[in-house]
């Protein structure tokens, strides 16, 4: 019987070593390392399409090569891609014989000159009253094919947000063409003329793959841009951005070393530093389009965790708490560890919208951000003074920790979290 415990024992300590080992990496020490690196006057703020950007990116990198995991491609972390910006000049348009109203028409595309007729082969489809217009205009946009769009007068209103598929467009191939009302499809003609400037941007992801659940992904994120170099205040006039977003982007590379340690993951991991989420979230919606969002199992988008949350200590809110059962997994997964996830309690600032989970929580995708920031009296939020020195290193560890022990049964393939109801959606 005592060989019997003893070999019990032996093998307890074989599962469990790795396991406390991997946690134990996730340390105060390491945890400012990094902070420090990425919140340094040297990062310059990390503005988007800046030098110091491309230093940060780098770094990034180097850390998920160190960490062991794969590159996006065969040989970069560096997701790379071009944020293309059409300056509308011109747009004119047949129905039958006669002229169609201009501002009926919203072309989506990266040509500076378009002309489409019924022999230009675009599919056609129609956003019908009661659809979800955002939504179904996203799934088309996204679909990789030249569309033609008939648009129900029914969101004759809300119509000209349409536009907003301009602010994001990346290399793309095909175009796409909303019209409000009727039109007559068999016999058109549309000519619409822009001027393209064309941005390069990068996003850093790194990977490791899933054992028996590899074409499942679970996403882990933050957003590694902030606002530059500002106008000085008391003689500093770095945009350091400790809080937003490094101490995200922190939480990404120390998650990413814990799980490559642990190597237990039957569903795929991926890690992903975005860019431009400052300027319009490019990074994230670019990053978005590369996967099949009914194969994302769950997104970890995590924001601004470098101080206490409004109920202290070892505590953070999930927005868009109550659309998915993604909450109540991870708290389940933390019984008995004294820290707690709480439902956003700012609603009003719509959170759970205005981050780089959106994108994929729009198509159905469990996407949430964890933050502790509280949104209502932040007094570093975007000024000079987000510096490392505001932050409570101690209690960003404990937070990357507890995000790393509630994720694992959703790592593991043994929970799934519902769905986001994009009917429900506003």
């Amino acid at each position: 019987m005592k060989l019997l415990l003893l070999a019990l024992c032996a093998l307890l300590l074989v599962f469990t070593a790795p396991a406390q080992n991997a946690i134990e990496s996730i340390n105060v020490a390491e945890v400012e390392r990094i902070e420090k690196i990425l919140a340094s006057d040297e990062m310059e703020g990390r503005k988007t399409f800046s030098p110091a950007i491309d230093r940060a990116a780098a770094f990034i990198a180097g850390e998920f090569k160190a960490a062991g995991l794969q590159p996006v491609t065969e040989n970069s972390y560096l997701q790379k891609f071009s944020l293309i910006r059409p300056k509308f000049i011109s747009i004119e348009a047949t129905s039958g014989d006669t002229p169609a109203n201009a501002k009926n028409i919203i072309v989506i595309t990266a040509k500076a000159d378009i002309t489409v007729t019924p022999q230009s082969g675009f599919a056609l489809k129609k956003i019908n009253a009661g659809d979800n217009l955002f939504s179904v205009a996203t799934e088309i946009v996204r679909s990789n094919k030249n569309t033609l769009v008939q648009v129900d007068t029914s969101f004759a209103k809300n119509f000209g947000r349409l536009t907003g598929f301009k602010r994001s467009l990346f290399s793309m191939d095909h175009s796409v063409i909303f019209i409000l009302g009727d039109f007559n499809t068999e016999h058109f003609s549309i000519q619409a003329k822009h001027e393209i400037t064309e941005q390069k941007l990068a996003n850093v992801v790194g990977v490791i793959p899933g054992k028996s659940k590899k074409d499942e992904y679970v996403i882990f994120s933050g957003h590694y841009d902030h606002l530059g170099i500002g106008r000085a205040k008391d003689g500093d006039s770095v945009f350091n951005g400790a809080n937003d977003d490094a101490a995200g982007t922190t939480a990404v590379m120390m998650l990413a070393k814990y799980y490559s340690q642990l190597k237990n993951n039957e569903r795929t991991l991926v890690f992903a530093a975005f860019t431009a989420e400052e300027i319009g979230g490019f990074g994230s919606q670019y990053f978005s389009k590369q996967y099949d969002a009914a194969k994302v199992v769950a997104m970890f988008n995590i924001e601004m965790i470098g101080t206490e949350s409004k109920w202290g200590a070892n505590s953070a809110y999930i927005t868009g708490y109550d659309k998915t059962d993604m909450g109540a997994i991870l708290q389940k997964n933390l019984e008995g560890s004294g820290f707690s996830f709480y439902p956003d309690p700012y609603p009003e600032q719509q959170l759970f919208f205005r981050s780089d989970n959106a994108t994929l929580a729009a198509l159905g995708v469990p996407a949430h951000t964890i933050s502790t920031s509280k949104m209502d009296s932040e007094p570093f939020y975007h000024t000079v003074n987000d510096e490392i020195e505001t932050l409570n290193m101690e209690n960003m560890t404990q937070i990357i920790r507890s995000v790393a022990i509630s994720a694992k049964t959703i790592i593991s393939g043994k929970d799934t979290p519902s769905r986001v109801d994009i009917s429900k959606l506003r």
